[in-house]
């Protein structure tokens, strides 16, 4: 199954193809933006190795993780400083950047900062949210929420493209199993390319455990790799990750974020896989 390609301008103004017949696309970093000197190293040394390997990469942090278990919790450093920090990181690393919005009035400042704007699961079926986005122009990564069947992202597609979006990726990230606890039905990878849009799998927040550490969410990161190299060999387009030097220390997603020191292996197998399944 084929997808038509959607386009990422990069900072240099270069075009970045994501689809079918394409180089794959990865989009890493730490969950939320902890201190612009972590996030610079997270996105120096992912540059490198994707530069290396053929693999188109983007920039993820969030300036405001809006849904975080507690009250308590790290919630990142705000719109204001957050895209700030983005911004320069864009500007001066040459590198895409991506990151959510959780609200109407976010997206345009966003948009002026950001080359793909990202729509949490929490948030997938808030039409205000999505016709703001789909108009500013950019790219939109809109994720399934965890409650929302793949044939049901059909309508925010079409959301999407009723308000003149263009260049629209779905994410797969994981269902509610129960409670505390996701799983990956691989048949939505096929089910949402259907759509004609790039399927990307969230390959870290589909380990998950939500809320399952009480006051905070717990995760399986053993799990990344095998979940990574079936929708690899399911045929998705791209892959989002959470990334960070040290997991059992970031402020956010730490039970589910993927080691710096390791991406690279993972990465070079998941590119043995693409190429054994593509033929």
């Amino acid at each position: 199954m084929s997808v038509s390609p959607v386009t990422i301008t990069t900072p240099a103004g270069k075009a970045i193809l994501v689809g079918s017949n394409q180089p794959l696309l990865l989009i890493a970093g730490p969950c939320a933006l902890e201190s612009e000197e972590l996030a610079r190293t997270v996105a120096g040394k992912m540059q490198e190795i994707c530069a290396r390997l053929g693999i188109s990469y983007v920039f993820k942090a969030s300036f405001d993780k809006a849904n975080r278990t507690s009250l308590d919790s790290y919630r990142g450093p705000g719109l204001e400083e957050g895209l700030a920090i983005l911004s320069r990181i864009r500007t001066e690393m040459q590198v895409p950047v991506i990151s959510d919005i959780h609200d109407v009035s976010q997206v345009s400042p966003a948009a002026e900062v950001l080359d793909i704007l990202q729509i949490p699961a929490f948030l997938c079926r808030q039409t205000d949210l999505l016709v703001a986005a789909a108009r500013s122009g950019k790219a939109v990564n809109l994720k399934k929420g965890q409650f929302v069947s793949p044939w049901d992202m059909e309508n925010g597609v079409q959301k999407l493209r009723s308000a003149g979006g263009k260049n629209i990726m779905l994410v797969e990230r994981g269902a509610s199993f129960g409670y505390n606890n996701l799983v990956v039905d691989m048949r939505s990878l096929p089910v949402m390319r259907s759509f004609d849009c790039p399927v990307i799998f969230d390959a870290t927040h589909s380990v998950q455990l939500p809320g399952g550490s009480g006051t905070s969410s717990g995760g399986q990161r053993e799990f990344i790799a095998p979940l990574s190299r079936a929708a690899v060999a399911a045929g998705i387009d791209g892959l989002f990750m959470e990334v960070h030097p040290d997991p059992d220390k970031a402020l956010c997603d730490g039970p589910n974020s993927m080691p710096l020191d390791g991406i690279e292996h993972l990465l070079i197998q998941l590119l043995r896989v693409r190429e054994a399944v593509s033929g």
